[in-house]
């Protein structure tokens, strides 16, 4: 990892010289596609990973209902986090993998645009966790959310980005989900 140090600091671009907030105008940016993948996790019970890969959950089927919630959260992204540009969004997929006491969520959205995508992926991520964990509530109240990043982006001046998760994972499952 990168050190960056005082000196090539880059300026935060959200705001102005006397410190309030400003919306980055970005009107003189090229357009592109722009990718992000980001994912999180929601562990909780053996117990409940087994009523939630049956469908057995009081509420219904939680990945279905949290599938669609992160989706919409993509969309949302403009009204939920204040400077965000509204973007028109290409896609939007979002997908779980489940282990024994965890659901990982993963959400890849694609644009041509002239902004990123990583705050659109992150907030389908937290969508569809706090969705999930809605669902799983009346059966486990120490549910826990963790763990929201950004796995990867693509696209744009500043070009392709990996983190150092998503190294872990294999490129074949970040790009699949696109």
């Amino acid at each position: 990892m990168a050190v960056v140090t005082s000196s090539e600091q880059p300026a935060l671009t959200h705001l102005r010289q006397d410190g309030t907030a400003q919306m980055v105008d970005v009107s003189a940016k090229a357009v592109t596609t722009r990718q992000a993948t980001a994912t999180g996790t929601v562990t909780t019970t053996a117990e409940v990973m087994l009523l939630l890969g049956s469908g057995g959950l009081p509420k219904g089927d939680a990945l279905a209902v949290a599938r669609v919630a992160g989706i919409m959260g993509a969309k949302k992204t403009p009204e939920l986090i204040p400077l965000c540009h509204p973007l028109p969004l290409s896609k939007v997929t979002v997908d779980f993998e489940l282990s024994a006491t965890a659901v990982t969520v993963l959400a890849t959205v694609k644009t041509r645009g002239v902004t990123g995508v990583e705050m659109e992926a992150l907030t389908a991520v937290s969508v569809a966790a706090l969705s999930v964990y809605d669902m799983i509530k009346a059966v486990d109240k120490h549910a826990v959310i963790s763990n929201i990043q950004v796995l990867a982006k693509s696209g744009g001046k500043s070009g392709d980005w990996v983190g150092e998760t998503a190294q872990q994972i294999s490129a074949t499952e970040v790009e699949d989900n696109a």
